[in-house]
């Protein structure tokens, strides 16, 4: 990628695409300019530019949307081309005429290609002499509730309503039979009119369980066009894809040819410039119909590219610069290396009907990167997550030698990637990874609703690495800047460490538990309600976040080996499990320590002694508070884990002490030590 193509180029969208594109147009040498809105003005994208100009607004309307802000924008900073991502002016046939005539190419294909696939009924409508099988239904003019009603039975039910103007599940409703049919009509057409200014529906048969397969299409300006074969993207909730793959599980070389020379034909028949993707229904058959051309690069396209090892953005800008496809490339020297599949990384509540969630991302650790790991993100540690776009926060793709390797590479990288502030899909997107029924290729559009009860099953808690952990803390001020690469280099056990420790965790769901933890030459062995756990391990340091330190676990539990990643504030411990994370909550835990018959309570957290509660030579009850403590502006109770008699207080209101130091010495005598046996009994 050394030939010169254009000097500056402005990306009209934000997020991971447009750092995406940024990529590419660096390696070429082409200087790059970002827009953003008041909501975006610290935002990835506009940090990684040559150049940003401001449109204002915080709302897509208000900035990414107006293509007069945006050509005043390509104009000011002298951009020779516009690349519009996804989404926002992509496919918008009006802002690719208005590029025309400002004389800025437009990184898209024509605004006729666009107008032609940009009505749904339209578009099926041009091909229906032209040998693409379409999906039997309704794409006519009239829409009368009356003619709706007529076609429907003539379809036959079950059947898709669908806008005609529009994608992304809007406007769209599955009718089983004529008894909804007048209601679903009429909800239909409100969400198309309020999504596209447009309530007119089509109707098509509603396929049992299809597959959604398409199709990635290039062309150039001179005619010239070939398939990048096949994506599957079958794994959707509200009819928006959550899981890609390349290529399509089960396909044979026939089918797959026959789907790539339809999607070509397609391309061809409205004479098609640049990259493009043919969406099709697959049948358990391997019958396939068209559904609907994209004009535009999609989200999902590094599957492609990496199975292909084909850049598509550079490829995008050759025939916007007026050139061809590369001298070397025909359908035939097309190779499909392995298999990739990606995840989309969204701010939702998966918990609560998958509905976008906002916030600060205080936490945002990537996996990290190599030639089977990919990830395209347009976000950082610290930045707000608002409510005026597209809740994606990055797509996470693997590679592997066949699909079990890539599915592997994608749940090691999943698993190690660590965010917290903001809602996320991770933990649901993990299970999904995990679903037998997924790694058998057992799919169709309704795979998220076949498998939701496996999907909606809680993870057991996993109290022992939460106690693990607490017994492993005071460790970390006397570690060495250098670990030993060898885990088990100790034992887990430390002569100044405490013999006897009683924890009082509380996960974020409000269950609580206490457990003993007694040292030996082991570890620990744990006492969690009626089973004995012996534990071992190791922390160490790997970084800071704001408040939030970063930790590896080496657990040992009962011999089995594991590590796993953690985030560590004052009021929270996030465990980042292979299965998904889980979080307890910290300004509850006592810190209890006992050693032998005398033993002493730590500080939780650095702070400042407020109060003292108790003198020495005091019978304190379990769970009575003993001191006070301030820290982050929160009051913090240190309570006696169980019955005991204080034989010394080691700090006084006023005093500062750091996390770990010793504040009050217990002594658990004879009575006490009925007392606490006879409430572990109860």
């Amino acid at each position: 990628m050394t030939e010169h193509l254009f000097n500056k180029i402005l990306i009209a969208n934000r997020g991971e695409i447009a750092v995406r594109v940024m990529r590419t147009a660096k390696a070429l040498g082409i200087r790059t300019v970002a827009i953003y809105s008041d909501a975006d003005a610290s935002a990835l994208h506009v940090q990684q530019a040559d150049e940003a100009i401001a449109l204002g607004g915080v709302t897509a309307a208000e900035s990414y949307l107006d293509m007069h802000k945006v050509l005043d924008a390509a104009r000011a900073t002298g951009a020779e081309a516009i690349h519009p991502g996804y989404g926002f002016l992509s496919e918008n046939a009006a802002f690719a005429r208005a590029c025309e005539d400002a004389g800025i190419a437009f990184i898209g294909p024509s605004a006729a290609a666009i107008e032609a696939m940009g009505d749904k009924a339209s578009a099926k409508a041009l091909l229906a002499d032209s040998g693409v099988p379409l999906v039997p239904g309704y794409h006519g003019d009239e829409q009368s509730d009356e003619r709706l009603s007529t076609e429907a039975e003539r379809i036959g039910y079950p059947l898709l309503l669908k806008a005609s103007a529009g994608g992304g599940g809007k406007g769209m409703r599955i009718v089983l039979s004529a008894a909804t049919l007048h209601d679903d009509i009429a909800a239909a057409r409100r969400e198309a009119r309020s999504a596209f200014g447009d309530d007119r529906l089509l109707i098509e048969k509603y396929l049992i369980r299809p597959r959604h397969v398409e199709v990635q299409v290039f062309m150039d300006s001179f005619g010239n066009g070939v398939y990048l074969f096949e994506r599957d993207c079958s794994v959707q909730r509200r009819h928006q894809k959550v899981i890609e793959e390349a290529p399509a599980p089960g396909m044979t070389a026939a089918l797959r040819q026959r789907m790539g020379e339809a999607a070509l034909a397609v391309a061809q028949r409205i004479q098609y410039r640049g990259a493009g993707t043919v969406e099709f229904l697959l049948d358990a058959n391997h019958e396939f119909f068209f559904m609907e051309m994209n004009t535009r690069l999609q989200v999902e396209h590094p599957v492609t590219e990496m199975i292909t090892g084909v850049d598509l953005v550079y490829w995008q800008l050759r025939v916007a610069a007026g050139k061809g496809l590369p001298q070397d490339v025909s359908q035939q020297s097309l190779p499909i290396n392995g298999h990739a599949i990606e995840i989309r990384l969204y701010a939702e509540d998966p918990d609560n009907h998958f509905l976008p969630a906002i916030g600060r991302l205080k936490l945002w650790q990537a996996p990290e990167r190599s030639a089977s790991v990919r990830l395209d993100s347009g976000v950082q540690q610290g930045d707000e997550v608002s409510p005026y776009y597209d809740p994606m926060l990055a797509k996470l793709i693997a590679h592997g030698r066949d699909r079990t390797e890539a599915l592997h590479n994608l749940r090691t990288a999943l698993a190690a990637l660590q965010v917290d502030g903001v809602k996320t899909n991770r933990d649901f997107l993990l299970r999904l990874l995990s679903l037998e029924a997924f790694a058998n290729a057992e799919l169709s559009t309704d795979f998220i609703e076949r498998n939701q009860h496996e999907l909606t099953q809680p993870l057991p808690t996993h109290w022992e690495l939460a106690a693990l952990t607490e017994l492993l803390l005071p460790t970390l001020a006397s570690q060495p800047q250098q670990q030993a690469h060898d885990p088990w280099h100790a034992d887990g056990f430390q002569s100044a460490l405490p013999a006897q420790r009683v924890l009082r965790l509380e996960s974020a769901a409000g269950d609580v538990l206490r457990a003993r933890a007694r040292a030996n030459d082991q570890g620990w062995n744990l006492q969690l309600a009626d089973q004995s756990v012996q534990l071992q391990g190791r922390l160490e340091l790997k970084g800071q976040a704001d408040d939030i330190r970063l930790l590896q676990l080496e657990a040992r539990v009962n011999g089995q080996q594991q590590s796993l990643p953690l985030a560590l504030s004052e009021h929270e411990l996030l465990l980042f499990l292979p299965q998904g994370s889980q979080r307890f909550v910290r300004n509850r835990w006592l810190g209890e320590q006992a050693q032998d018959d005398h033993g002493g309570l730590t500080a939780p957290m650095a702070g400042q002694v407020l109060e003292v509660k108790v003198q020495p030579g005091e019978q304190v009850e379990a769970g009575q508070v003993l001191m006070i403590m301030e820290a982050m502006k929160m009051e913090h109770s240190i309570r006696a884990p169980q019955a005991a008699l204080v034989q010394a207080v080691l700090y006084q209101a006023g005093d500062q002490v750091a996390e770990g130091t010793e504040l009050l010495q217990l002594e658990i005598t004879a009575e006490a030590e009925a007392e606490n046996a006879a409430e572990a009994d109860a």
